[in-house]
């Protein structure tokens, strides 16, 4: 999907064996400016500055408390989670 969409990935992260979790998932997500989060059919755009804290890590960790994957940082941008459109209108 990334190489039709001419995206090239600077670095990858195992999930599994590289976990982000608590004060490091938001260290992560509150020094972006705009957050995008996919959970199934629909995406939701917060402001890590201004949204509440406890909702944006209650959508982007998952049960076990890490970070969902994928996670995509562009630059100020962070992509949580995967949904076609909202990769389609974001991710690009």
């Amino acid at each position: 999907m990334f190489d039709d969409k001419g995206i090239t990935i600077d670095e990858a992260v195992e999930a599994r064996k590289q976990k982000i979790e608590g004060d490091d998932a938001w260290a992560l997500l509150s020094a972006a400016d705009e957050l995008i989060v996919g959970r199934g059919k629909k995406f939701t755009v917060y402001d890590p500055k201004n949204d509440d804290k406890e909702t944006i890590l209650k959508v982007c960790l998952g049960r076990t408390g890490n970070l969902r994957a994928p996670t995509l940082k562009m630059g100020k941008r962070i992509v949580v989670g995967f949904n076609d459109d909202m990769y389609d209108q974001f991710v690009a």
